[in-house]
């Protein structure tokens, strides 16, 4: 007859295995995780590089200026200027309207409608806002995800985004891409 510290001995063996093989596959997951992170990051750098080209048609070099790519560690990418898509970085929401382009929004709500809506093109669903920081290449930390979170409510408060279940955002019905907002 086995002892019973024999069996408790087995039984803590056997999660110890478990554990150390989800630890494996999450730690590869992790890994798949970041290089389809970065492979987003390429193709959107590429979508907004061939959206300024194609809109600066007689446009000068003087228009197009440098910005920081988020996630990229020093990484820069060269964007158009346009007086439009600039706006007060402490701007507040207004109130979505149909007609209501997404310049009436500062730079962070535009860019957090704009992976919102690639995620509707694409057929994928809703964010949370950890998802949402990871995407900026933020640190995944509570101080960055309730700024996030904050900001994500307002947009929800004033129209331009939707809680389909409790902490995951999507656009709002009828608002569409950055050039007009329904």
């Amino acid at each position: 007859m086995p002892s019973v510290v024999g069996l408790l001995e087995q039984h803590e063996l056997a999660a110890r295995r478990r554990v150390d093989g989800l630890r494996e596959e999450a730690d590869r997951i992790q890994a798949e995780l970041a290089t389809a992170e970065q492979e987003w990051l390429e193709w959107t750098i590429a979508r907004e590089r061939v959206g300024a080209v194609l809109s600066a048609q007689g446009g000068s070099p003087a228009d197009v200026v440098v910005a920081d790519v988020p996630g990229g560690a020093g990484s820069q990418v060269e964007v158009q200027a346009s007086p439009l898509v600039a706006a007060k970085s402490k701007s507040q929401v207004p109130v979505r309207r149909e007609g209501l382009a997404w310049a009436a929004l500062s730079a962070d709500y535009q860019r957090m409608l704009r992976v919102l809506a690639d995620r509707v093109r694409l057929g994928q669903g809703p964010l949370t806002c950890q998802e949402m920081a990871s995407v900026f290449g933020m640190d995944v930390v509570p101080a960055k995800v309730e700024a996030l979170r904050s900001k994500a409510k307002r947009l929800v408060a004033r129209g331009w985004l939707a809680e389909p279940a409790p902490g995951r955002f999507t656009l709002a019905q009828n608002v569409s891409g950055p050039g007009g907002g329904s």
